[in-house]
């Protein structure tokens, strides 16, 4: 079920007005209830995957039981494999197989020997890098005695299923949201408010920003080898709104609907594209990812504790995987790496923990240098955004090719004004509530009702009339 259908618009309401008719004291119920509307949300797209996301969080339970039972450190450690090697071992026949064995058949081909390897059509289920990162989570919490292992499953399983962030995040913490679930939960109308106006503000990111650009990146992208260098860099800019628009709306709108619920999710943006390095991009973009990584793999690792040499093998694995989990790609795998020798040199020299608040902080406009490193930032990351939005390695370098020749100069061949128009009202509200946990948290708040309710009726009206061609959110295929 997408947030931005129909029937996401009827099963939303449906499920706050029964939720909230529950007494509050009774929260088991109220938990069930959430956890079945779960079950259906996901079930609406295939419900054929339901049971694998229930034998997933039924692994991961019972494997938190038995860690904390455990007599020994190895049958501790018998039970994270169990669940670890199950766990990834899904992710990676559902994600993977099929690319492995693909580039086999080809390495064997091309050292003139036949293969024959088994591939098979395989539908990726959507949701499954987040809800497997949301149960690994919980096991290597336990295993470190981060949590205690909970003993109500439905509790649990809420926790790994609670249909605001199933398919797209946020990537919740045991710590933070376990906590929520299995405390009483009161009716606030203030949280409630808040939490519909930052599913406006998604639902505009997501339908009048990212969905316009994603018509004209489809065309432009389709079509490369044939187009001018400043096409191709029309297409990537509108590529890096649109992705910003779709994910970052996504999340918003998540996030909204779990406080209607009396849920507070993490957060997943903070205007990354106002950031003046690359650290400070990763610091804001796909937080909560960045964040499971940094916390399950690079500390694991050794992180920044270890000789240069080290640090520098953690940052490239960190921001390898990074790239593979988006995708069995190639292309993902590049934009990885790049990724990581963008921020290799920060943090040789020490400078990635430079810019910790936001930019202009208390100021209305950014000072010259802050311009400068913002834009570089910026094409930085657009540059890398080409080949995250290329089919193959081969397409990304001919669009380089093409934007670094004469083509460049030429006049594009498509363009859109609309679309750079709500790309411009998208930069200016960030900017105006860059300090607020989304864009129009405070805008508004000291104005009269009546101006207030139209500011609100104009982003609903543009919703309704400009929203592009309804697209599948980008971060479901991941």
């Amino acid at each position: 079920m997408l947030f931005n259908s129909i029937s996401f618009a009827i099963f939303l309401p449906i499920v706050f007005t029964l939720y909230w008719l529950i007494p509050t004291e009774n929260r088991k119920l109220q938990n069930i209830l959430l956890l079945f509307s779960s079950y259906f949300f996901y079930g609406w797209w295939d419900y054929r995957f339901l049971f694998l996301l229930i034998f997933s969080t039924l692994l991961d339970f019972y494997s938190g039981l038995k860690i904390d039972g455990a007599k020994n450190k190895s049958e501790k450690k018998l039970w994270l494999f169990i669940s670890v090697f199950v766990n990834v071992g899904f992710l990676a026949f559902f994600k993977y197989y099929n690319f492995f064995a693909g580039n086999f058949i080809a390495l064997s081909n091309s050292l003139g020997f036949k293969a024959n390897v088994w591939t098979v059509r395989v539908i990726l289920p959507v949701g499954i890098s987040f809800y497997t990162f949301h149960g690994l989570s919980y096991v290597f919490d336990v295993y470190n005695q981060k949590v205690k292992p909970r003993k109500i499953f439905t509790d649990y399983a809420l926790f790994v299923s609670f249909f605001p962030l199933l398919v797209a995040g946020p990537i919740e913490r045991a710590t933070h949201l376990l906590p929520q679930v299995e405390k009483k939960r009161l009716f606030n109308y203030a949280l409630a408010v808040d939490g519909l106006k930052q599913i406006l503000w998604g639902l505009f990111k997501k339908m009048v920003v990212a969905d316009t650009c994603a018509e004209l990146v489809n065309a432009i992208f389709s079509n490369s080898n044939h187009l001018s260098g400043s096409t191709l860099v029309i297409g990537t800019v509108l590529f890096a709104f649109q992705i910003y628009g779709d994910f970052s709306g996504y999340s918003d709108i998540a996030i909204g609907v779990a406080r209607l619920f009396g849920f507070d999710l993490l957060r997943n943006f903070a205007y990354p594209y106002f950031a003046r390095d690359i650290a400070e991009f990763w610091r804001r973009w796909h937080i909560s990812l960045t964040s499971w990584f940094k916390d399950y793999l690079y500390i694991p690792l050794g992180g920044n504790k270890v000789s240069t040499l080290l640090q520098i093998r953690n940052v490239l694995i960190v921001f390898l995987v990074s790239g593979f989990w988006h995708g069995a790609n190639w292309t993902f795998l590049v934009w990885g790496a790049l990724n990581a020798l963008y921020f290799i040199p920060l943090m040789l020299l020490k400078k990635n923990r430079d810019h910790l608040e936001i930019v202009a902080k208390g100021n209305i406009l950014p000072g010259f240098k802050d311009l400068i490193n913002m834009l570089l930032t910026f094409g930085i990351t657009c540059f890398a955004w080409i080949f995250f939005r290329s089919v193959t390695i081969s397409q990304a370098v001919s669009c380089i090719k093409t934007i670094f020749s004469g083509s460049i100069l030429h006049k594009p061949e498509i363009f859109s004004v609309k679309a750079f128009i709500f790309i411009i009202i998208l930069i200016l509200m960030d900017w105006i509530g860059r300090e607020q946990l989304y864009s129009i948290k405070a805008i508004g708040q000291k104005w009269p009702k009546a101006l207030r309710w139209t500011f609100y009726s104009a982003i609903l009206f543009s919703i309704l009339y400009f929203g592009g061609q309804k697209e599948p959110f980008i971060y479901f295929n991941f």
